[in-house]
């Protein structure tokens, strides 16, 4: 892949701490196009670097949607810089600034989100200026982060949200909610998913779920279960989890910690998803989805932070 330094924005930064950052635009080129990121950098004597990976979905490098504007991730980034820690966050291959990069999603993998991420790392890898970098992996992005933390230019690996099963189990538990008949004519599909056969007969109500076209990306996804692949991360993990998060729950993050027991984990009283405070109640708590000027909790800032400066490689 062929790295560029995007020099043409530049903004410069002083964050109330004095501490002075420009952000600039960079990008990396792969296979199908090119993935854009924001390269927010501390100025001073920092040498660490996060790169901060989004969740799924449209999520772009701030934590937005085109239906959700709540910028937790630049909230995120700029936390961080007020800390002294520079930081890359990426639109994912066709989403945002990086939608050339998109592929049919028939030929969408797993993979290529995994790829994706060692692309940046080795662009951060390959800047002198930084001696320490950081994986940072928000909700399915952090799955992602855990597969290519295994980058051997990565010191540290920070979970925030992750969730703690394979998706399989996921979907069983949420599909447990609906109407007996549709979690008895889906454990077949997820059974043939996870064998690597693809399913011809699918229901029309399962439809958006086991589409054709997003099988192929399903199989590629159901190979992974975020145990196993935690237990055999040999570096500096913290595990991060809101207690009212209403889409990955306390029991993924204590899954992940059993799979790993040298991981440090994190419980946030009141922390939502997207790491706003926010109660259990579900209108009150998604409605923080859309409020883009609400703060993200200081105390994850504080944990990430301590986390970043205490525990060495």
């Amino acid at each position: 892949m062929r790295i560029t330094h995007c020099l043409a924005l530049m903004t410069g930064l002083l964050f109330s701490t004095q501490v002075l950052a420009n952000e600039q635009l960079v990008s990396v080129h792969t296979e199908t196009g090119t993935l854009q990121g924001s390269l927010l950098d501390v100025e001073g004597e920092t040498k660490t670097v996060a790169l901060i990976i989004a969740g799924s979905g449209p999520t772009d490098r701030n934590g937005n949607n085109p239906k959700m504007v709540n910028n937790s991730l630049k909230m995120l980034a700029n936390a961080l810089g007020e800390k002294g820690i520079s930081s890359l966050r990426y639109d994912k291959r066709g989403i945002g600034a990086s939608k050339t990069a998109g592929l049919a999603e028939k030929n969408l993998r797993f993979e290529h989100y995994i790829e994706d991420a060692n692309a940046w790392l080795d662009y951060l890898a390959n800047n002198k200026q930084f001696e320490q970098i950081i994986v940072i992996g928000h909700s399915e992005g952090a799955l992602i982060g855990m597969l290519a933390a295994h980058h051997k230019q990565v010191d540290k690996y920070i979970s925030l949200a992750g969730v703690g099963q394979p998706i399989d189990e996921t979907i069983r538990q949420q599909l447990s909610k609906q109407a007996e008949f549709v979690l008895t004519n889906t454990i077949p599909i997820l059974e043939k998913l996870k064998q690597g056969q693809t399913v011809d007969n699918v229901p029309n109500y399962l439809m958006s779920l086991f589409r054709p076209s997003v099988q192929p990306y399903m199989i590629s996804w159901l190979k992974y279960d975020p145990q196993k692949e935690i237990a055999q991360l040999n570096k500096p993990i913290l595990l991060v989890q809101g207690e009212t998060d209403l889409q990955v729950t306390v029991a993924d993050v204590n899954k992940l910690a059993k799979a790993n027991n040298a991981a440090e984990k994190v419980i946030i009283t009141k922390m939502n998803h997207i790491f706003k405070e926010a109660s259990i109640n579900p209108q009150a708590n998604f409605a923080t989805y859309n409020q883009a000027d609400l703060p993200i909790m200081p105390e994850l800032v504080e944990a990430i932070v301590q986390f970043i400066n205490r525990v060495s490689r």
